[in-house]
């Protein structure tokens, strides 16, 4: 094969990919899959209404596809991400004292940094998050993550955010609960 031709594909596969920058930090903890996680509320940054909301439903998915089959949702009570009063960080503590109250063990958190559709002739999917897994016995964060992931202009806004948080997650450092001998 020669180099313009394996170029094309390489350029092809890239475009087809979209763009996406990823990052995370651990703490060198494995996270117990089967103890009791919290999802926690996702702190919206951006102009579009719900975005936090929108990325809490996919996170949850994609938790549940990990493996975490314990995993319950913060009170829709404590729940701040409306049309006209946006998130702040007092409802995402107050969610973490709700967490541990249930006797969870960890809970996921983020921010939506960005989740819109760029203005332009193409109108691309743009996604940025940045999550956090608390370890809500002693409050460490114990895993995060910062993304950003792009699409082409027919891609839906949520297949976006779902490749980027699937992507994400899957740097999670899961591990099933210690068998008994």
């Amino acid at each position: 094969m020669n180099l313009n031709r394996r170029s094309l594909l390489v350029l092809a596969a890239l475009a087809m990919a979209g763009c996406s920058t990823l990052s995370s930090v651990s703490s060198g903890t494995a996270l117990v899959r089967d103890q009791k996680w919290v999802l926690l509320p996702m702190v919206n940054h951006t102009d579009t209404p719900q975005a936090g909301l929108a990325a809490e439903s996919i996170a949850e998915h994609v938790l549940r596809l990990r493996g975490v089959d314990n995993l319950v949702r913060y009170p829709a009570t404590l729940s701040r991400d409306s049309l006209f009063e946006p998130a702040e960080r007092r409802v995402v503590e107050e969610a973490q004292k709700w967490a541990r109250e249930q006797g969870a063990r960890y809970g996921l958190t983020g921010v939506v940094e960005e989740w819109r559709y760029k203005v332009g002739i193409d109108g691309e999917p743009a996604v940025g998050l940045t999550l956090q897994v608390i370890d809500l016995a002693d409050g460490r964060v114990v895993w995060s993550a910062s993304g950003a992931r792009s699409g082409w202009s027919r891609a839906p806004l949520s297949g976006v955010a779902n490749q980027l948080l699937n992507e994400m997650m899957a740097e999670l450092p899961l591990r099933p609960a210690a068998v008994a001998p």
